[in-house]
C-alpha cells in the first residue's frame, strides 16, 4: 500500500487509518511529504514527522519511505528509524524496494536534488537490493512525459532521471507521488507506475505483485 502527500495532516490520517487498516496489504510505502510550510503551532518538522511514523506502524507492517521536498530535516530520522529507502534499498521476502527522495519544484523548497543526484541515489539504491526477485522503485518525483507528471496547464514536470531509470532497470513497479492532480496509473516499458496522490483527499494506492506480474490502482477510501 502506498500513502503519500500528507502535508502534516495528522488530523486526516486519523481518521482514514482505521479504514487502511481494513484493507489487505503487506508492506507501506510513502513517497514523501510528510510536511509542509505552514506546522502546528508549537510542532518541529520532526515532531510532525514522527506522529506520523507512529500511526503507519500502527497498521502492523513494515514500513519504507523516502523524503518528500518539504522533508529534509526529516532525512536522518527515517534512517534512524530504520525505515529510510533514500539513496539505500531493503528487501522484505522477495521484493527489493529502493528509492530515493525529493524532486524540483518552482518554490526552491528545503529538498530539491538534481536529476543527476536523482540518478546517482536510484544507482546506490538499486544495488542493495539487486539479488531481489521482484523490484519496487519508490521516489517522490513521478517520471517525466507521463500520465502521472501533468499538472493542469497540461504540462510534464516530472523527472528525466526517474524515467530513465525506470527503463534501464526495469523494475516491476515505480511509486511516485508529489503532482497531487496527477494521481493515477501509466506504463513506461514494462513497468507499473503509480502516483498514489495526496492522501488527505482519500487516495492511496495499492499495488499487487504475483510472480514478474504487477498491477496497481487507486483507491478511494472516501
Amino acid at each position: 500500500m502506498a500513502v503519500g502527500c500528507i502535508h502534516n495532516d495528522v488530523e486526516t490520517l486519523l481518521t482514514f487509518i482505521d479504514k487502511l487498516s481494513e484493507l489487505s496489504f503487506d508492506v507501506v510505502v510513502c513517497p514523501g511529504d510528510f510536511t509542509d510550510n505552514f506546522l502546528p503551532r508549537g510542532f518541529t518538522r520532526k515532531d510532525v514527522g514522527m506522529l506520523i511514523v507512529e500511526e503507519l506502524r500502527s497498521l502492523g507492517k513494515p514500513v519504507f519511505v523516502v523524503p518528500g521536498s518539504w522533508d529534509k530535516d526529516l532525512i536522518d530520522f527515517f534512517e534512524q528509524e530504520g525505515i529510510s529507502i533514500h539513496g539505500s534499498g531493503k528487501i522484505y521476502k522477495n521484493v527489493g524496494f529502493y528509492g530515493f527522495g525529493g524532486a524540483k519544484t518552482p518554490f526552491s523548497l528545503p529538498f530539491e536534488p538534481s536529476d543527476d543526484d536523482i540518478l546517482h541515489g536510484l544507482s546506490s539504491a538499486y544495488k542493495k537490493v539487486e539479488k531481489a526477485e521482484i523490484k519496487i522503485q519508490i521516489t517522490h518525483a513521478p517520471p517525466a512525459n507521463t500520465k502521472v507528471d501533468l499538472i493542469h496547464s497540461g504540462a510534464h514536470v516530472g523527472s528525466e532521471a526517474v524515467r530513465k531509470f525506470i527503463e534501464s532497470r526495469k523494475p516491476e513497479v515505480a511509486i511516485c507521488s508529489h503532482i497531487h492532480e496527477a494521481k493515477g496509473h501509466d506504463i513506461v516499458g514494462g513497468t507499473q507506475v503509480l502516483n498514489c496522490g495526496r492522501f488527505p483527499e482519500g487516495y492511496c494506492g495499492l499495488i499487487d505483485v504475483s510472480g514478474h506480474s504487477a498491477t496497481a490502482k487507486i483507491v478511494s477510501l472516501i
